[in-house]
C-alpha cells in the first residue's frame, strides 16, 4: 500500500475531505468506512502508526483507491504531524473535517483503581496520546481547516456564520468533572478532561478568525473496542455499542454542527455533557 500515492488533489476541494487520525481499528476505522459509504464523493485521509500492518485499511484502499489515502502518523510525534500536514497541503490544499480518535486507557491496559496504581510514566503516556496529540494535530492542521470548503456540518445562509472546517475530539463521559461520582482511572479521566479544555480553547481561538473552524468533543458511548474490552462484563448489553452504531450516531451529530454548537461536549445521543 503506497502512502500518499494519489498525486495532487488541490482541484478536489469542491469535494469534502476528512482526516481520521488513528484509523487502523475501532472507531477510527469505522469513521473511514462510514464516510466512504455515505458521503460520496468525499475523500478520506486515514492516519496510523503502522500502515503496512493495517490490514483492514489496506482492504479499504483496494475498494476505494481514488478516495482513500493512508498516511503514516504517530500522534505522539510532532514531527510526524507536521510532515503529514505539509503533504496534505501540497496534495489536497485544504481539509473539511478532522476526527482525532486514537486513545489509550493506560499503558498497562487497565485504569488505576487507587493512588497505589498511579505512576508518572503512566500519566505522561496517557496524556501524550489522548490530549497532547489531538492539540498538536489542531496546531498543524488548523490552517488547512481554514481553507476547507465546509463540506461537513450544517451551513446557514448567512456567509458570516458559515464554517470552513470542523475538529472532532473523541472524548469520554468519564472525562466530565461534574459527572464524576466514582473516582479512579486517574490518567484516563484527567486526559479526557484536559482534552475537553483543549476543545474549548480551540473553539475560542478558531472562532475569532474568518473563516471559522468549529471545534467539538464527542462521547461515543461504551463501544466494543480493545480499549473497553476488559470492562465489558460491567456494561449492560444494550449499552455496549458496536463501532458501527456509535459512528452512525456521531456522524448524525457532526452533520448538524454549526458555529452555534462550537466549544461544547456532546454524547452519542446528541445531549450536551457537563464539563
Amino acid at each position: 500500500m503506497s502512502l500518499f500515492g494519489l498525486g495532487s488533489h488541490s482541484s478536489l476541494m469542491a469535494s469534502p475531505i476528512a482526516i481520521i487520525q488513528g484509523a487502523n481499528r475501532g472507531l477510527g476505522l469505522e469513521f473511514c468506512k462510514h464516510i466512504l459509504k455515505n458521503k460520496t464523493p468525499a475523500s478520506v485521509i486515514a492516519t496510523c502508526r503502522n500502515p503496512d500492518g493495517a490490514v483492514d485499511l489496506r482492504s479499504l484502499v483496494r475498494e476505494h483507491p481514488d478516495r482513500l489515502t493512508v498516511l503514516k502518523l504517530d500522534v505522539n510525534r510532532e514531527e510526524d504531524i507536521r510532515e503529514a500536514a505539509e503533504r496534505v497541503k501540497s496534495s489536497f490544499g485544504g481539509v473539511d473535517l478532522i476526527v482525532n480518535s486514537s486513545a489509550i486507557l493506560h499503558p498497562t491496559g487497565k485504569g488505576e483503581t487507587s493512588l497505589r496504581d498511579v505512576s508518572a510514566q503512566g500519566l505522561i503516556s496517557t496524556l501524550t496520546t489522548n490530549t497532547v496529540g489531538p492539540l498538536v494535530m489542531a496546531k498543524h492542521f488548523a490552517p488547512l481547516l481554514q481553507k476547507g470548503g465546509g463540506g461537513f456540518g450544517q451551513q446557514p445562509v448567512e456567509k458570516v456564520k458559515q464554517h470552513s472546517g470542523i475538529i472532532i475530539n473523541i472524548t469520554a463521559k468519564v472525562g466530565s468533572i461534574g459527572d464524576n461520582g466514582l473516582g479512579g482511572w486517574y490518567s484516563y479521566r484527567m486526559s479526557k478532561a484536559a482534552l475537553n479544555m483543549a476543545t474549548r480553547n480551540l473553539s475560542i481561538e478558531l472562532g475569532r478568525s474568518r473563516p471559522i473552524v468549529v471545534c467539538v468533543s464527542l462521547h461515543p458511548g461504551t463501544v466494543n473496542t480493545d480499549l473497553s474490552r476488559p470492562y465489558h462484563r460491567n456494561v449492560p448489553k444494550d449499552k455496549l455499542f458496536s463501532t458501527q452504531h456509535s459512528v452512525n450516531c456521531l456522524m448524525k451529530i457532526i452533520e448538524t454542527l454549526n458555529i452555534e454548537k462550537t466549544g461544547k461536549v456532546y454524547s452519542w445521543d446528541g445531549n450536551e455533557l457537563p464539563w
